[in-house]
């Protein structure tokens, strides 16, 4: 089980880029558009700065909505191999038979 505090921060995350989404996709898209002038592109990258750093959606982390785990992540799944391994031989996820010999 991954700490509490890093699923938290994760979670705080993910919120804080759903909610500056919007926002930094305007941003963005002024910034990139050739046509406006060089001041208005270089503004708009400046009130991008300011926008919050944890708003970023690269910053939020896949973790395993079972165990909270950072690596070994299926994004199908929202899970790890470990807790897939465990469901799995518990029969709890349908359609799949754990390998054994």
């Amino acid at each position: 089980m991954a700490k509490k505090s890093a699923v938290e921060n994760n979670k705080r995350k993910m919120r804080l880029a759903k909610q500056y989404a919007g926002r930094r996709a305007r941003l963005k898209a002024i910034a990139d558009n050739e046509t406006l002038s060089m001041e208005e592109r270089f503004e708009a990258r400046l009130r991008l700065a300011q926008l919050p750093r944890n708003g970023a959606p690269t910053r939020v982390r896949n973790r395993c909505e079972v165990t909270g785990r950072p690596r070994a992540f299926y994004r199908k799944l929202k899970m790890s191999r470990i807790a897939l391994r465990e469901l799995g031989s518990k029969g709890l996820i349908p359609g799949l038979v754990k390998s054994s010999w």
